[in-house]
């Protein structure tokens, strides 16, 4: 399949499916004529000797500064070089190429003023696998990911460095082995590369597609749980969330009471409390506002991918370039601080639910911590722990980077975003609660097991029999570090949510 790239129909998953799965993507007819347009605009204005910024100026506090016509080519590669200043791991290979597709995506508005050979050649990249190495960190996330977009601009011109069929190399090396053309950056071409949030817009995207999964997969582990401890299923009443009126609730409440359609554990254990602890019943108002939360993350995120994020921004049908600021990360940061916080959540009512499938007082006659023998064996004890470890750490990466502007270029660039930092600690965020999930869905299927012979719904034997495929029952203590990180694995790839949605139909 080809993806068609013309600056407006761009959607998360079309984002997933190049970055993740390789999709080969062309731009559209009328976006190469748009590019084709906007750079003859900037041609006629050199020729004039207009002046415009980033083109024939210098850049943040040094935009006074006026080029000669013999400084242009020159500015533009010593532009990248002086900005190519990132620092730390290189970014995955699908945060990269998330990147590198939004920004060809900003281009085809036509808007930007770049050569066409410049996009073509990016996306040939995409298309034949040659991802640049960016550093993680250095982007303040206004006048764009600049360190980091820089790196990436080194590798056209045969510069930095990249990834190419697994192997590192040099820039050069790679678009050879690659068969792409090597470019020069002629006026304008080196700052159109770099001037945009897009390393944020491409973790950021990958992070709301992952954040979607990642509820659904709440929803599963939270029904397991649900399912062994007895619980009280009044609260999921369709009837009760309508008289709210909030729709993630009403998804939320709904996902459940799919996934525990028909279970025997749910009607055969006995007498159920009048009123279960909200970690169990708080479940779809909980979820539920991370939902509502996430659909505005998803919308902002459908916006960026879809926008002309540059400066100048060009207006070729009125001859004329205005200068701004639409490379200000902070429409992508609020939402991405919102998105952590959201998923924190999810990991803290996760942990209190293992809590009580831990505890003999809680946990409506399961064995403490889970194992036959308790004393002699601990069970599924210190999972808990590790379980309590990564929601503290998600409480500290929940505090806000977007409010932490530092000023820069001289107090020229005064107020910055630091969305790239967000966009780093909710990728943490997530990692984290997909752990704190799996330890629950752990000892989800370990109750499941020790409630035998009543059987569990549809929905959660799906989840268990993925389980069961991966991690044996914990009969006697074992070393667990390898069965939480399996169990992680498989809900992150999303093979738990698959074998439950064909198990019970799709989720909403």
């Amino acid at each position: 399949m080809v993806i068609v790239l013309d600056g407006h129909s761009l959607t998360i998953k079309d984002v997933v499916a190049i970055a993740r799965k390789k999709e080969k993507v062309k731009i559209s007819p009328e976006a190469k004529e748009r590019i084709k347009k906007c750079r003859e605009l900037v041609e006629e204005k050199i020729t004039k000797k207009e002046i415009m910024y980033g083109v024939n100026t210098g850049i943040g506090e040094l935009s006074e500064v006026l080029l000669s016509s013999d400084e242009l080519r020159d500015f533009q590669k010593y532009l990248i070089f002086s900005h190519a200043a990132g620092t730390g791991k290189p970014l995955p290979e699908d945060v990269v190429r998330a990147a590198m597709l939004s920004r060809i995506n900003n281009h085809c508005h036509g808007r930007s003023g770049l050569r066409p050979v410049i996009v073509e050649t990016f996306v040939e990249m995409l298309n034949k696998g040659v991802s640049p190495v960016i550093c993680e960190k250095g982007s303040v996330g206004a006048c764009g990911d600049l360190a980091l977009m820089a790196q990436m601009a080194l590798v056209p011109i045969g510069l930095g460095e990249a990834f190419y069929k697994g192997e590192r190399l040099s820039g050069k090396e790679a678009m050879k082995r690659a068969g792409i053309p090597c470019v020069i950056y002629e006026a304008r071409d080196g700052l159109a590369v770099l001037n945009g949030s897009n390393v944020i817009a491409g973790m950021g995207t990958l992070e709301v597609y992952d954040a979607e999964c990642l509820l659904k997969n709440s929803e599963i582990v939270a029904a397991t749980t649900l399912e062994v401890l007895n619980a009280n299923m009044m609260p999921f009443d369709k009837r009760l969330h309508e008289v709210r009126g909030y729709p993630g609730a009403l998804e939320s409440s709904e996902n459940i009471r799919t996934i525990t359609a028909g279970s025997e554990l749910l009607e055969k254990q006995g007498k159920k409390r009048v009123q279960d602890a909200y970690s169990l019943r708080s479940t779809p108002q909980v979820v539920g506002s991370a939902r509502d939360a996430l659909k505005w993350a998803q919308s902002m995120f459908t916006i960026e991918l879809n926008a002309a994020v540059d400066n100048p921004t060009f207006f070729p049908e009125e001859g004329i370039a205005i200068t701004g600021a639409n490379f200000q990360g902070t429409p992508l940061a609020f939402p991405l601080e919102l998105v952590g916080t959201a998923i924190a959540t999810i990991s803290v009512i996760s942990e209190r639910r293992i809590n009580r499938l831990m505890n003999p007082h809680l946990s409506m006659g399961l064995p403490a911590f889970l194992t036959k023998r308790p004393g002699v064996y601990s069970g599924l004890m210190i999972t808990q722990y590790t379980a309590g470890a990564l929601v503290c750490e998600n409480r500290i990466l929940a505090h806000p980077a977007a409010t932490g502007s530092i000023s820069a270029a001289a107090d020229q660039e005064d107020f910055v975003s630091m969305g790239m930092t967000t966009a780093l600690k909710t990728r943490e965020i997530i990692d984290n609660t997909q752990t704190v999930l799996a330890i629950e869905l752990m000892a989800g299927a370990q109750a499941v097991d020790l409630r035998k012979p009543l059987k569990p719904s549809k929905g959660v034997q799906a989840a268990y029999d993925v389980v069961r495929k991966y991690v044996d029952y914990i009969d006697v203590d074992r070393p667990l570090y390898g069965d939480i990180q399996k169990v992680k694995e498989i809900i992150a790839s999303g093979e738990v949510l698959e074998a439950v949605e064909e198990a019970v139909g799709f989720l909403k």
